[in-house]
């Protein structure tokens, strides 16, 4: 007899949606809840998990934040729960795939560069 176990981690998006300000970009974003966890599965069923923990990213510059352990276990089992300031801890400093753009209102011309005059028409940004 032989028995086919494994130890994994893993990873689960949680069904919340909340929009909010951001405080690192400033643009409107939706906070994506996922938990991450280990599970021990034996016959490639789950059957134990530990090591839980809850994670907040913001839609629009992807700022990484640790979630109040209590306030995910609640956000997990359905309950309508506002996130608030307090109860995140920040660990990513954000703007991964964020790209800030800069519009000149004179000639609609679009960039990612800090400039502080448009180089096509030469108007303040």
């Amino acid at each position: 007899m032989f028995f086919m176990m494994g130890i994994t981690d893993g990873r689960k998006e949680l069904n919340y949606s909340q929009t909010e300000i951001c405080s690192i970009c400033g643009c409107y974003g939706r906070y994506q809840v996922f938990m991450t966890y280990t599970v021990l599965s034996l016959f490639f069923i789950p059957c134990f998990k530990w090591n839980r923990h809850y994670y907040v990213q913001t839609s629009c510059c992807n700022t990484l934040y640790e979630l109040d352990r209590e306030v995910g276990r609640r956000i997990e089992r359905g309950e309508n729960v506002r996130i608030l300031a307090e109860h995140l801890q920040k660990l990513g400093s954000g703007r991964t795939g964020y790209t800030a753009y800069k519009r000149c209102l004179n000639c609609g011309y679009e960039t990612t560069e800090d400039f502080v005059f448009c180089p096509k028409c030469g108007a303040r940004f």
